[in-house]
């Protein structure tokens, strides 16, 4: 089954949007080859308000978020995940709105990761949307049945690890709603990044997600997904075939990440390798778990050699 993605989707950055009665989007300036046309911050409700991803730390978008909302209260501040181009910019709103920012919990290697390369744009830094907020802290920890809520709206938080180990989604139930962050999105596959990433909870919260009654979901990236029990099945079939082909090649006698990209994504675009040869890595751990695969010794990262299990070196 194929995957339903819509990529025919443009934004205006920095324009408020209403796209249903109780949501407003704001789509920041940072589109990019993990952001599509950028990061889309939501605001739920009226007059006494909550702010789902404030987004990356750019001032025209933190000045717009501000600008749209003039004259509101901001109660909550809402984070599904701590990568770079999502919780940032709550640092900022929380300092001007006085609101606490709620998630799962700061990003699970910010002790050992202090001395990332410095900010975007400096020689060494990897692009925004790669980077790891290590700073966001939030005030309110919040696991999955936890509630919060506004004049006419409710909020749940769904613990969905997978792309990122502290990874909540978010739901609405008065319009049947679920913010997805980048847990599922409507115009790519999820990255999940070795070792955090993880392949095996991400398809468990995907096919946790088929048990739901969600009409639509919002991502933070991306066009809405209207029709999401078709389009999450649709995930989970190409995340098994992609595991039917990667023990293929192993069969094939490849023993390295790189010659199974080669012949996997052959017909795409080289930059992208990179961010392929993570997805390769996530199903090959995973198939370590799962005893169908066994690797060299050592950490299980992207220079390593791998076999079917029962095979020889």
């Amino acid at each position: 089954m194929a995957v339903p993605f819509d990529t025919d989707f443009s934004v205006e950055h920095g324009r408020v949007e209403q796209v249903s009665p109780l949501i407003r989007r704001i789509v920041a300036p940072n589109p990019g080859r993990f952001t599509f046309t950028g990061t889309g911050t939501y605001i739920v409700g009226r007059g006494e308000v909550a702010v789902i991803d404030p987004g990356p730390l750019i001032d025209d978008h933190v000045n717009a978020l501000e600008a749209a909302l003039e004259g509101e209260r901001v109660t909550h501040i809402l984070i599904t995940h701590t990568h770079g181009d999502h919780s940032p910019a709550a640092a900022p709103l929380r300092a001007r709105t006085g609101a606490p920012t709620h998630g799962f919990g700061p990003h699970p290697e910010a002790d050992r990761r202090r001395d990332e390369p410095g900010e975007p744009g400096e020689e060494g830094a990897p692009p925004q949307e790669e980077r790891s907020d290590l700073d966001f802290v939030p005030d309110v920890v919040m696991v999955d049945g936890d509630v919060v809520t506004g004049p006419g709206w409710t909020l749940e938080a769904l613990y969905t690890p997978g792309h990122i180990s502290n990874h909540l989604c978010f739901a609405l139930p008065e319009e049947k709603v679920l913010f997805t962050g980048d847990h599922v999105m409507g115009w790519s596959t999820t990255v999940l990044p070795s070792p955090d990433g993880n392949l095996g909870d991400y398809l468990a919260n995907l096919r946790r997600l088929l048990d739901r009654d969600d009409e639509i979901y919002w991502p933070t990236h991306g066009p809405p997904i209207r029709d999401p029990k078709r389009f999450v099945a649709a995930l989970i079939d190409h995340r098994e075939g992609r595991t039917r082909q990667i023990l293929e090649r192993l069969d094939a006698g490849d023993e390295t990440i790189e010659e199974i990209v080669a012949v996997l994504y052959a017909e795409v675009d080289e930059k992208l390798h990179p961010a392929a040869s993570r997805s390769v890595l996530a199903h090959l751990v995973h198939l370590v778990e799962t005893g169908e695969v066994s690797a060299d010794d050592g950490p299980l990262g992207l220079d390593r050699r791998w076999r079917r299990e029962g095979q020889g070196r």
